[in-house]
């Protein structure tokens, strides 16, 4: 009997194809199916219970999971602006460089090289009420007061804001950076022929040229700050009283605090299709954008 041989490309990739299932398929397949059970850690038995949709109905009515997604909203809205708008300053101006550019463009990576638990545990010291460096050195300059920057609900969600901003705005400066070298210097000379302010310049050419790099760092960074978890979990734990618990947090803290893993895992793909929404609106933002300074559609 021949020996029934398979292609060579098969034979390759084969190794890879059972990683990708063993690591990412079956698990997938696994929450998928749990989300549609009462699965709870400390009772493995409700695993094959079949409660239908009854978990997407709860969360349809979770007046805890719409908050925390509302605030995960803000967050996301807060942060995806801050950046934009410090990365393109910081674009603009690397921009002007004319010597060691390369190192700056190196020191401006340093900060999203760094784990995002480690950069938690580094605000998270910055910002203690006691020995953090921001309340000693508001002291220093005279000001008797120690700030409660992760105790109080505002001033908790200001720092994490300020972590996040901090690790991932160069995420921003770097592609609009790859941008403005991409860019022809011929419309800008017309322009400064004819008379056009600098603003002019930006506002009509470069910045309609720089949407689709914007859009593609918005693109990735939507999907990086819709997860947000360690910065948060390291910093607050969601607190206080759940001002700062964002959708990753209340599905750690319903899966293995509350122990109710079916009901965790339901949260994960309502939140999965809403991240997608998000993808989707930013690349017709993205297709726009190209088709208007002709890159197509």
């Amino acid at each position: 009997m021949l020996r029934r041989r398979f292609p060579e490309w098969f034979v390759l990739l084969l190794p890879a194809i059972i990683v990708i299932a063993a690591v990412v398929l079956i698990p997938l397949i696994f929450s998928l199916y749990s989300s549609f059970t009462p699965y709870k850690l400390t009772r493995p038995s409700t695993l094959w219970t079949w409660v239908g949709t009854y978990n997407y109905e709860k969360i349809l009515t979770d007046a805890k999971f719409w908050a925390a997604f509302g605030r995960t909203v803000l967050f996301l809205t807060i942060v995806l602006n801050l950046e934009l708008v410090l990365g393109l300053g910081i674009a603009l101006l690397m921009n002007k460089v004319t010597w060691g550019q390369r190192t700056l463009r190196t020191i401006l990576m340093f900060p999203m090289m760094f784990s995002p638990i480690l950069v938690g545990f580094q605000f998270k010291f910055i910002f203690n009420d006691n020995i953090g460096l921001v309340n000693n050195a508001l002291q220093s300059m005279g000001f008797n007061v120690a700030l409660p920057w992760l105790v109080d609900g505002k001033l908790a969600m200001f720092s994490i804001i300020f972590a996040e901003v901090w690790m991932s705005t160069s995420v921003f400066a770097i592609l609009i950076l790859a941008g403005l070298f991409a860019m022809p210097r011929d419309p800008l000379e017309a322009a400064k022929v004819d008379g056009c302010t600098p603003w002019q310049s930006f506002r009509h050419i470069t910045l309609p040229f720089l949407m689709p790099f914007i859009f593609i760092a918005m693109t990735i960074r939507s999907l990086d700050v819709a997860r947000a978890y360690d910065i948060v979990q390291i910093m607050t734990g969601g607190g206080p009283a759940r001002r700062t618990e964002l959708l990753w947090t209340l599905m750690s803290r319903t899966g293995y605090v509350d122990a109710r893993m079916g009901l965790a895992n339901a949260m994960g793909y309502v939140s999965i299709l809403l991240s997608i929404v998000f993808t989707i609106y930013f690349f017709h933002k993205l297709s726009a954008a190209r088709a208007q300074i002709g890159m197509g559609g």
